[in-house]
């Protein structure tokens, strides 16, 4: 797929591949808890943006527990199957809820007080327009949080990204300090 925002080609890492991305080491490096446990509260309703096949909506749903819910979105039909597996055999299908996205579009979302995009703005065709999706998904004072890869995102880049959330409408908040992320938290005020 060619992506017109960055004048390039978008690639979309398959969800075939995604397992070796939910590992011993990934749980030691990007414990969904440590990660998301400053935003993410019992009882909120959450985005995982580009979830596919789950890591973080697993995660988050333990955090949000039964009286919250996880939108996890993506645009692999694969990846919604196999995260709908995890979520049953985990006992978290209640919470997650799974929705089909298009490349440039997120379509219509529930309301939520919290989104995650991990290591995946950079594969969208339009990244302004992700923002203005995700802006429009949550409500008012709310918490966006994103990070890229920063051995495949370049500072600039990334910067670009920044500048764009804040063009949607995001109020910049700063850069958690993640582990092997570039990353970007923001109020939608």
């Amino acid at each position: 797929m060619k992506g017109s925002f960055f004048r390039g080609t978008t690639h979309v890492c398959d969800y075939k591949y995604q397992k070796s991305f939910d590992n011993w080491l990934r749980r030691l490096v990007h414990p969904p808890q440590k990660v998301l446990g400053g935003w993410v509260k019992p009882g909120m309703t959450v985005i995982d943006a580009g979830c596919g096949i789950g890591y973080f909506s697993l995660g988050m749903a333990g955090l949000v527990g039964p009286g919250g819910k996880v939108i996890s979105v993506d645009l692999q039909d694969g990846a919604l199957a196999k995260l709908e597996q995890r979520a049953e055999k985990s006992g978290l299908d209640s919470i997650i809820e799974t929705y089909k996205c298009e490349a440039d579009t997120l379509g219509p979302l529930p309301k939520a007080d919290f989104a995650l995009a991990f290591w995946m703005v950079h594969e969208t065709p339009d990244a302004g327009n992700f923002f203005k999706e995700l802006h429009s998904a949550l409500n008012r004072n709310s918490y966006m949080l994103f990070t890229e890869p920063p051995f495949h995102i370049s500072k600039k880049r990334f910067e670009e990204e920044i500048n764009l959330a804040e063009q949607a409408g995001f109020r910049f908040l700063g850069q958690p300090k993640i582990r092997f992320c570039k990353s970007a938290l923001f109020e939608r005020p």
